[in-house]
């Protein structure tokens, strides 16, 4: 039996030494010392044994059993070290390389600047209000003085969706909502960002683009007060050293109506390729509340007058970064954007 014990212990150091894996060890493990293992297996022959040699063999089976043990947890040891190894050498990290930067977004420059123009006239009392973008003939038109076969409706190609409804060709319309709400209120200051719907396309001109509609209400309101808001606009918005210029012109909802200009920022007003050598670029359309928008909208004319001006949010944020084709705004490329 005890050749028995010593052939025993030979085949298990040897499989011990040939196993990979922890899978491995555990099935070593229930083949020799298992309820049903090799080692129990020879120990049931101890009855046949005398009584000096029980006492022998079973030490030697005790220490057969233990060496198994101890080879059991030093090799399952070795085998979680090397697969610990593995794993580490294949996750390993080289620390000195430079890291993956993070890809931080920024507001579209079209966000930006609109949100500068509210900030500017909201530091002046005016508060923000919005309107529908499909909007009723009524409001788009009639009630800012276009009555239907108005010649003037031409020089705005509209988008109709219904009889009397379309796309909102300006923001105006928010003014004639905002003057029914709030009669006979005084002062009233508003501004109306939003977007607008035109038939028009090229390099200047976008069926969708954003405008900021502006007016303010009260007794005494004169074109004095327009010029002078307007110049404090444009200041704040292209810089102190900015000049104004209003030309006559004409517009349906307002009278006496202009178009203002600013100086040129890129040559000071000396002339140059952006403003075709004129010294000018022009960026606005204003003028005084017509007195039957003001009537339609419930406030007497007799009492009270008005200013009122529209600006193109893109035509603000081209003249202000020097961009000259519109379209680049709406083309999504994030090499032009990374630039703001």
């Amino acid at each position: 039996m005890e050749q028995q014990l010593k052939k025993l212990m030979a085949e298990a150091e040897e499989a011990l030494a040939r196993a990979e894996d922890l899978d491995e060890l555990n099935g070593i493990r229930v083949r020799f010392l298992g309820k049903n293992g090799l080692l129990t297996g020879v120990l049931r022959g101890m009855s046949k044994l005398s009584a000096e040699e029980r006492p022998r063999v079973g030490r030697l089976a005790n220490e057969i059993r233990e060496k198994i043990e101890d080879t059991l947890a030093r090799r399952a040891a070795e085998i979680k070290e090397k697969v610990k190894t593995a794993r580490l050498e294949a996750e390993k990290i080289d620390v000195t390389l430079p890291g993956t930067p993070f890809l931080t977004g920024s507001k579209h420059p079209l966000t930006a600047i609109q949100e500068e123009i509210e900030d500017i006239f909201l530091g002046m009392g005016y508060s923000i209000e919005e309107g529908p973008e499909i909007e009723l003939d009524y409001y788009n038109f009639e009630a800012l003085n276009l009555p239907k076969d108005h010649p003037a409706r031409d020089m705005q190609d509209s988008f109709f969706v219904g009889p009397e409804m379309l796309l909102r060709t300006h923001t105006s319309p928010v003014q004639v909502r905002t003057m029914e709400r709030t009669v006979p209120a005084l002062p009233v200051r508003v501004i109306a960002p939003g977007r607008v719907y035109r038939r028009d396309d090229d390099a200047t001109h976008s069926p969708m683009f954003n405008q900021v509609e502006g007016f303010a209400i009260d007794k005494r309101v004169t074109l004095g007060d327009l010029k002078g808001t307007l110049q404090v606009f444009a200041e704040k918005m292209f810089g102190r050293q900015t000049r104004t210029r209003f030309r006559p012109s004409y517009f349906p909802f307002t009278e006496p109506s202009a178009e203002m200009d600013i100086s040129c920022g890129m040559c000071g007003g000396k002339g140059c390729r952006v403003c075709s050598y004129t010294g000018w670029l022009e960026i606005l359309g204003c003028g005084m509340i017509h007195p039957r928008v003001l009537e339609v909208s419930g406030y007497d004319p007799e009492e009270v007058t008005g200013f009122a001006f529209g600006m193109g949010v893109e035509r603000i944020a081209m003249l202000k970064y020097d961009i000259n084709d519109m379209r680049v705004l709406f083309d999504n490329d994030l090499r032009f954007l990374k630039q703001f």
